[in-house]
């Protein structure tokens, strides 16, 4: 809590000099993990219902579930810090045309957005873009910070999802796959509320060296 409440800037040294930690800096590392935070539950939520409950009507309550995982995973992706610019920039194209292609498919679909994707793998062509931003986090969250949970979620997102799309996942490994990938996404979102805030910050300098050097090229 002393992290949350410090408003005092803090200076590092960095390996491009020094720099200082300010409120704004503390603030953005809050709204990024609470928008992972809001994600994870939403989806665990969503995977739930589908896991627990034979009831087909528990499908329409899903749409709702996903819109906030989407809109709290895209206020992430806009207050993550990723030294690589143009990856930072990647991500949030192909969570924009996740989102879009969702949006699409539940205004044009009579039946559930959940229902749809399920039954309509081909549609994760579109939709599935989220889920590859999503990865992305994971992926940047294992390699910055060697998480256990990152390090396992990295491939089984990815496996999930392309093994229902070619359909060669028993339904029952699906089940496990997505009860696993619920799990771990509450773990990671809880650990990373008790993560020193400057973690997640990074080294500010190479920021500036590295938009510099952009600058000088241009």
């Amino acid at each position: 809590m002393t992290q949350l409440q410090q408003s005092q800037p803090a200076t590092y040294q960095g390996q491009f000099g020094e720099f200082t930690i300010n409120q704004s800096d503390r603030t953005g590392v809050i709204i990024y993990r609470t928008g992972l935070m809001v994600a994870a539950l939403s989806f665990a939520v969503g995977s739930a219902l589908v896991l627990l409950n034979n009831d087909l009507t528990v499908v329409k309550s899903l749409t709702p579930l996903y819109a906030c995982f989407s809109l709290a995973l895209g206020v992430s992706l806009l207050t993550i810090h990723i030294y690589m610019a143009p990856l930072h920039r990647l991500l949030q194209v192909f969570w924009a045309i996740g989102s879009l292609a969702a949006f699409v498919l539940a205004l044009l679909n009579s039946e559930p957005l959940a229902a749809t994707v399920y039954t309509q793998p081909v549609t994760l062509l579109g939709v599935g873009f989220t889920f590859v931003a999503l990865t992305g986090i994971y992926f940047k969250e294992a390699f910055c910070f060697n998480r256990f949970e990152t390090k396992l979620l990295t491939p089984i997102v990815p496996s999930l999802l392309l093994g229902h799309l070619v359909g060669v996942l028993p339904t029952e490994w699906e089940r496990v796959l997505l009860g696993l990938w619920a799990v771990l996404f509450v773990v990671f979102a809880l650990r990373k509320t008790v993560q020193e805030i400057p973690a997640d910050i990074g080294d500010k300098s190479v920021f500036a060296y590295l938009k510099g050097q952009l600058s000088a090229r241009a």
